[in-house]
């Protein structure tokens, strides 16, 4: 497995190596000794969720408050995505800058989302399906959505008309989120 930095602190992009041959390909999904010794998170994983997305679907941003935020490790198992994540950590210096990936089954590249994100994916084909670990368990009264089209984080996701959730439609305004945070 390969280690690639983003330019936000903590985002780590993890590539597996693939093992192909006339049968098919093999690959490790996931090796916790091997997850720790590249990226340095002794992360605890409680909690795996799929989602699967017709093609234009939007979801996200979504995250939780503390103390219930999530860390997450994200991969395409079929499909293909744009993935994109906020730093909505107030004391990072690359608070309120996001990034943006594409992902999808084909690398199997996984991303590391430490807790302090908010995250989110269109789907690029029809039946995307998109693997979480999560570090917290969900937490209903935690959750919480970022406008995903607001104008301040400048997101270009690519996409004129995705089909979107009536929760995500109505995310917070990140100023909105900035204001909490000042409290």
């Amino acid at each position: 497995m390969q280690k690639e930095l983003t330019p936000l602190d903590g985002l780590i992009l993890l590539r597996p190596r693939i093992f192909t041959d006339d049968r098919g390909h093999f690959f490790e999904s996931f090796n916790s000794r091997a997850f720790k010794e590249l990226s340095g998170i002794t992360a605890d994983f409680v909690q795996d969720n799929e989602s699967m997305s017709i093609k234009d679907v939007l979801r996200g941003l979504h995250f939780q408050e503390e103390p219930f935020a999530q860390g997450k490790l994200v991969r395409v198992v079929q499909g293909a995505v744009v993935d994109v994540c906020v730093d909505i950590r107030p004391s990072s210096p690359t608070y309120g800058q996001h990034f943006k990936v594409r992902l999808d089954a084909t690398e199997k590249a996984m991303l590391w989302i430490p807790p302090g994100f908010a995250h989110g994916f269109v789907a690029l084909e029809e039946g995307s399906a998109f693997a979480y670990k999560c570090t917290a368990y969900y937490h209903p009264a935690a959750e919480r959505t970022l406008l995903w089209n607001d104008a301040d984080l400048g997101i270009d996701w690519g996409i004129a008309d995705p089909i979107i959730s009536a929760k995500d439609k109505e995310g917070m305004a990140f100023k909105a989120l900035r204001t909490q945070a000042q409290r």
